[in-house]
């Protein structure tokens, strides 16, 4: 529960860490229809489905705290039924959210001693998704390391104490200390993208378009060398990359991790490999986060959706950084294709945009760490971590892993969010 690992590398971003902070403090700690210990326990079935034992061993501490039952701790044979039937969203939204559908909410919903109301299902989605997306951020940034090896990077620890970050809000002197500390360090971390630059300049000089599916259809054409492509090599991200090295202690992890999910061979598959007949792209122009999302997530579960909308602009701003004009570039551009990246991954589609732009900005090992971190976070290693960009530096890696988890959590809430919809109306 301590504040260092995640909180060290959003500082680098002082406000996307104070809205990440204040989240993350209303969801488990500020009224809402769950109870304190259950949100705790779905964190933890949420962030062990990427096998993510930092956030597992924080929800756990957490959990005791507010006065659960050991006995859950146990597994998912000891808790409540009504938990134990959010497994199955909970395997969905985490690897194949397009699969969901209002039968699964329905099924949640149906009148029985162990139903959830709507409110309940709202919050525990936001949970659910807010703790897979960062999952991925923990995974990312090296969090899930050993403290005691320093983390990546030039990152050094900070003795800041062991308050929770869950606590570090907006209105706390010692969160405002380390948004001080950490401030003069953003300040100083400017991007170095010659060869970004020249790309965004040549998509603006070029007329050709490209059916964004393209981009999906080159997941399927593994090993044929075709370096244009925006998804090449993504059906096996580590290709050609060390394995993880503490595979030992994976293993361990797994082993640990195994009580708190169900179906544990189940992950995530190439939305572009999917049967055309079971799902379709989903078109934000039917259902988007402004406009239909916002209003049904704050509608049955207060102020959340202010909360997640100030997070979703905060990390949309973080591109518009005066450091990032100074280079000349287009920092939007640079944004807009990883975020599209991320959410082409998950079948979403922007009929406004031209994915030919994706093609041009984003270098190989660059698409390879996002789609890993993305898509399966705990295969994610130091190596792919050091050798993405080598231009980026630490605090512009950082701000990709931001991009990630907010695109990520957004795809998630979209996709159950209209099931939701479907089902009420």
């Amino acid at each position: 529960g301590r504040l260092e690992a995640v909180t060290q590398q959003m500082g680098y971003h002082p406000q996307y860490l104070d809205s990440f902070l204040k989240t993350q403090h209303y969801l488990m700690h500020m009224d809402g229809p769950l109870p304190f210990d259950c949100r705790h326990y779905i964190a933890i079935m949420a962030a062990a489905r990427h096998q993510c034992r930092y956030l597992v061993n924080l929800h756990v501490l957490q959990f005791l705290r507010a006065g659960g039952d050991p006995q859950w701790l146990r597994g998912l044979e000891f808790i409540p039924p009504k938990l134990r039937n959010l497994n199955e969203i909970n395997k969905i939204l985490a690897h194949r959210p397009w699969l969901i559908t209002k039968e699964h909410i329905e099924k949640l919903l149906k009148i029985s001693e162990w139903s959830w109301s709507l409110a309940e299902l709202v919050h525990a989605v936001v949970l659910l998704a807010h703790c897979h997306a960062l999952a991925s951020f923990v995974f990312g940034c090296g969090c899930e390391q050993d403290e005691g090896l320093g983390g990546r990077g030039s990152l050094k620890p900070l003795s800041l104490g062991n308050q929770c970050f869950c606590e570090a809000t907006a209105g706390n002197s010692y969160g405002q200390e380390l948004l001080r500390i950490n401030r003069k360090r953003s300040l100083d971390s400017c991007m170095e993208l010659d060869s970004l630059r020249e790309r965004m300049q040549r998509i603006h000089v070029e007329t050709e378009g490209r059916d964004e599916m393209r981009l999906l259809q080159q997941d399927r054409e593994e090993g044929e060398g075709q370096g244009a492509g925006a998804a090449e090599h993504c059906s096996d991200p580590a290709a050609g990359l060390s394995p993880l090295a503490d595979t030992d202690g994976e293993v361990t992890g797994a082993t640990n991790l195994a009580c708190y999910m169900q179906d544990p061979d189940f992950g995530y598959q190439d939305f572009a490999r999917r049967d055309e007949d079971q799902t379709q792209v989903f078109r934000v122009q039917d259902y988007s986060w402004e406009d239909h999302g916002f209003s049904l997530v704050n509608r049955l579960y207060s102020d959340i959706g202010h909360l997640l909308d100030e997070k979703f602009r905060m990390v949309d701003g973080l591109q518009s950084s005066a450091m990032a004009k100074r280079q000349g570039c287009e920092p939007s551009v640079f944004k807009r294709g990883i975020w599209n990246y991320i959410h082409c991954m998950f079948g979403i589609r922007y009929d406004d945009y031209d994915y030919a732009e994706v093609n041009q900005l984003l270098e190989r090992m660059l698409k390879v760490y996002i789609k890993t971190v993305t898509c399966y976070p705990e295969k994610t290693n130091s190596e792919m971590f050091d050798r993405f960009w080598k231009q980026f530096k630490h605090s512009e890696k950082v701000h990709v892993n931001l991009l990630i988890l907010e695109a990520r959590m957004q795809a998630e809430l979209l996709y159950a969010l209209q099931a939701i919809t479907q089902y009420m109306i």
